[in-house]
């Protein structure tokens, strides 16, 4: 039963209404049951949710007992909506209750611990954010390896293998330290997330021809790294759904949350897992004289796979959900989009159609949903919609290499911010390796300082990378404590390459042999010219170690990686914890203490600011990966490196592991398993690394 209003919020409830666009309006009229919205990029999908949301709390009574809930991927995003159904519930002068708004994860964890002994996540359960070089990940490698030699043995085979003994050493190094963490990590996430259990993935594997047992491997894998989480009392963050999914299959508790639950909307809808989506309708259903019905509100981009590169998240999972509402009759569409210019507009809509014909030719399924985006009304209440093009609008430059694509985009900044100083302009790039790049280059081209403006510059990765210097610091105190270690050593190179202060060779050669490559003697092979510059820096390491107080390690690592001024603050500012926190003054209790740092994720960096807004601010040029440069706006946008090897980008097979064949067997195991998921034929080793 509809709450009672009066008639000045009823006033502004039909002005509000009157407002929004066409699918945002379907929302706000919402009276429940299941709708799916289809949005197309910058349509207003969280506006017009936060409008909808106020109207139904308004129209409902909502009240702090019986909730709207509003779940989004992010926290960011979550803030940024509850900051706007806040202002609208305001305007109304109702009061802050009656909706949630969090994210699923928060969600989840939510539900798991409101009842421990049902989800088994008590008060000693500890959140690990898993990675693959994580010791527990490692560790799960190195026990399937011990149960698993003749399946280990089959791999260090390989396509062909004359059985030469330094050959052997190179393979093992290679499936230890890379292939199989890789495989594990990714079997983990994308199994998980889709409910998919070690049983699920052993039983599928069986009956299979392919030459590696490749689910077989990942089912044990899969097993092993589940059996170090329990006994360690550890959760990632798919155990918290897992654990909320465990509460809700109890009846009690499931009609106990149910009760507290008015409805479920869901933005972003496009980036959840088939895990994720289950519990959300769990969440929405509610039981009447005429059965089940899902209150449930799901906002996506069934066009938008940008996570799916990292997650099981799929957008053919939205489509469907699109497909199943649109024959019951409950499907909207937002096709107005004010945040582009017309000509930007088009150029999405000829890539869509395009790719859409391509495939269609070829005979496979069309990647898009075939939903053009549209510009806004003329009426629109959207300042600045569909601004007017600066230049053509969309403009594509072939410069003849990196530098001189950087070059231009500085160029062209410095014209455009000099006309239009209060703009924003941002520079989008596939990796934080090309994000560092872009920002060396342009302050070395256009320095800003007193004297000569040039750029204003907020390279977002800088903020990432000095997060990672206590796991840094760590692998090369752990080297100098245990340099005859080839798992160490290698830790430390890798450090030494990303930082670029060594030479780009195969790591997997030298760390065979540690006392060869750090100390070799006359009789031994002569190494590489890149592996004796790599030699020669370790041994530096080494020496710091004899000849250093232990208080200066650590800077003298931070020096040797050439760290930048933030980072180095950073590094002082770790430095000084350490320092109060030793007692005996000795290597070993550094490494402990700094392993206790590392792992509990206690640690912040020094940050330049904490402004929320930072990235879109006036006047600045923002360097960001498109991942996370979802969502935000800017008044100028570049998008350099569009080569193919990166956009739309090429899967390779490492030299290092090619003995395997020419695919890679994570890619192999995501294909496999999305396979499974969606009810397919399991395709074989080398049709999987065609669909990935």
């Amino acid at each position: 039963m509809n709450f009672s209003i009066d008639p000045i919020q009823h006033a502004q409830l039909q002005i509000w209404a009157e407002s929004l666009r066409s699918g945002q309006r379907e929302i706000a009229d919402w009276a429940g049951g299941r709708l799916a919205v289809s949005a197309v990029p910058g349509a207003g999908k969280s506006t017009g949710m936060a409008v909808a949301a106020a109207m139904t709390i308004a129209r409902q009574g909502l009240q702090t007992n019986h909730q709207l809930v509003l779940v989004t991927f992010t926290r960011s995003a979550a803030a940024n909506l509850k900051s706007k159904i806040r202002e609208r519930l305001k305007l109304l002068n109702l009061p802050m209750g009656g909706f949630l708004v969090t994210t699923l994860h928060g969600l989840a964890w939510s539900i798991a611990r409101s009842y421990p002994e049902l989800s088994g996540i008590t008060d000693d359960t500890m959140l690990n954010t898993m990675s693959q070089n994580h010791r527990l990940l490692r560790g799960a490698v190195e026990q399937w390896i011990a149960e698993n030699p003749r399946l280990y043995g089959r791999l260090i085979e390989g396509m062909q293998f004359d059985g030469e003994e330094t050959e052997r050493l190179r393979r093992q190094s290679v499936l230890r330290t890379e292939v199989l963490p890789a495989l594990a990590m990714t079997v983990v996430q994308e199994a998980k997330k889709s409910g998919l259990m070690p049983d699920d993935l052993a039983r599928a594997g069986i009956g299979s021809s392919d030459d590696y047992a490749v689910l077989n491997i990942s089912a044990g894998l899969y097993a092993e790294y589940q059996r170090q989480l329990r006994s360690r009392n550890w959760i990632d963050y798919d155990e918290m759904i897992l654990g909320a999914l465990r509460v809700l299959q109890n009846e009690a508790a499931c009609d106990v949350w149910r009760s507290q639950v008015f409805a479920v909307f869901e933005d972003e809808a496009q980036d959840s897992s088939p895990l994720q989506t289950r519990l959300l309708e769990i969440l929405a259903t509610k039981s009447g004289a005429q059965g089940d019905v899902q209150n449930l509100i799901r906002v996506g981009d069934p066009n938008q796979a940008i996570n799916s590169t990292f997650t099981p998240a799929d957008p053919v999972f939205f489509r469907s959900f699109c497909e199943q509402c649109e024959a019951e009759g409950n499907l909207a569409q937002m096709t107005q989009a004010g945040r582009s210019s017309a000509v930007i507009l088009d150029a999405a809509n000829y890539l869509l159609n395009w790719a859409n014909a391509t495939q269609a030719r070829a005979g496979k399924e069309l990647p898009f949903r075939s939903q053009m985006i549209e510009p806004v009304p003329q009426d629109d209440p959207q300042p600045d919609a569909n601004p007017e093009p600066v230049g053509l609008g969309f403009e594509i430059v072939r410069p003849k290499d990196t530098y001189e694509s950087v070059a231009k985009i500085g160029n062209r900044i410095m014209a455009l911010m000099a006309t239009n100083p209060n703009h924003s302009a941002a520079v989008l790039v596939r990796t934080n390796d090309q994000s560092r790049f872009v920002a060396s280059e342009l302050r070395r081209l256009f320095p800003n300082t007193p004297d000569t403006p040039g750029l204003d510059l907020f390279e977002v990765g800088e903020e990432e990378r000095r997060s990672h210097i206590p796991a840094e610091m760590l692998a090369l105190l752990q080297f100098c404590d245990r340099p005859h270690s080839p798992d160490l050593l290698k830790a430390a190179l890798i450090i030494l390459l990303t930082h670029k202060r060594i030479p780009t060779q195969d790591l997997n050669v030298i760390v065979t042999a540690p006392e060869q490559f750090l100390y070799p003697s006359a009789i031994d092979p002569e190494l590489s010219h890149e592996a004796q510059l790599a030699s020669r820096i370790c041994r530096s390491l080494l020496k710091s170690r004899l000849e250093l107080p232990l208080y200066q390690l650590i800077s003298f690592f931070a020096y040797t990686l050439d760290y930048d001024q933030s980072e180095l603050a950073t590094t002082d500012k770790l430095s000084e914890r350490l320092s109060q926190q030793t007692q005996e003054n000795s290597l070993g209790e550094l490494i402990t203490i700094l392993s206790e740092v590392v792992t509990s994720e206690q640690f912040e960096p020094v940050m330049a600011e904490s402004n929320e807004n930072r990235y879109m601010r006036s006047g600045q040029v923002t360097i960001i990966t498109m991942h996370k440069a979802k969502g935000l706006d800017w008044d100028y946008v570049f998008i350099p490196f569009l080569h193919e090897s990166m956009i739309p980008g090429k899967l390779y097979v490492p030299r290092p592991a090619e003995f395997l064949g020419p695919f890679t067997l994570p890619e192999v195991a995501r294909a496999q398993i999305r396979a499974i998921v969606h009810g397919n034929p399991l395709p074989y080793l080398f049709y999987s690394w065609e669909r990935a």
